[in-house]
């Protein structure tokens, strides 16, 4: 089996955006399909979707990362039950994304936005719900202590980013979309499961860091 290799702070840095994306990375999600599936998925999703900002937590413990994931209520209008990171839409008062993902992720879990350092954008991805989501990586230190909105998240977790990024524990399946079947993954994770839009930002970010490590070759 072979391993990826261990990132540091710099490596993942260096695979990220320092800016949101343009439009045309919005499914990013599907990189490896063609410009024709692409175009077919993308329009099979509302033409007016509703900005939004979600904090893609990357813990610093001294053995190594970890990614924070909530499991969000079950009593939510949106995602109700699925594994997420903390997050929701952009507000006018926020200045970016970037704040409102550390607005969203302070709200929900009480996490503090000191705590947090800027790492970088993912392209943004799109969502069946008409959200048009930006993924914000931070690095965050260890010493957090969280508040859970109980209307909101039903549980906080860890999972470490060595096993997210280990090809051996994605599981691939299809998905429908309208009249197109895609090849998605799932990353199974003890009694949970990682799918949908989460999965598909640690996908991306995985695919990022594969990138940067075959060009250093």
């Amino acid at each position: 089996m072979t391993m990826d290799p261990v990132y540091t702070k710099s490596h993942i840095r260096d695979a990220l955006d320092l800016k949101p994306s343009t439009p045309e990375e919005d499914i990013h999600w599907l990189a490896g399909a063609s410009p024709e599936v692409a175009a077919k998925v993308r329009a099979t999703f509302t033409t007016r979707r509703t900005p939004a900002a979600v904090l893609v937590p990357l813990v610093e413990h001294a053995d190594g990362m970890t990614v924070l994931l909530t499991q969000r209520a079950t009593t939510l209008k949106d995602h109700a039950g699925q594994i997420s990171f903390p997050g929701g839409r952009i507000e006018p008062e926020d200045a970016d994304a970037w704040h409102a993902a550390l607005r969203e992720a302070h709200e929900e879990i009480g996490l503090e936005p000191e705590l947090v350092e800027f790492a970088g954008y993912l392209p943004d991805h799109i969502v069946i719900s008409g959200f048009q989501v930006t993924p914000v990586v931070g690095f965050v230190r260890p010493q957090y202590q969280l508040q859970i909105a109980a209307a909101e998240v039903h549980d906080v977790f860890e999972v470490p980013l060595a096993f997210i990024l280990d090809a051996a524990n994605h599981k691939s399946r299809q998905r429908k979309i309208g009249e197109l079947t895609i090849d998605i993954h799932d990353i199974p994770y003890g009694e949970r499961n990682i799918w949908g839009a989460t999965a598909g930002m640690l996908m991306t970010l995985r695919r990022r860091l594969q990138s940067l490590t075959a060009a250093a070759r």
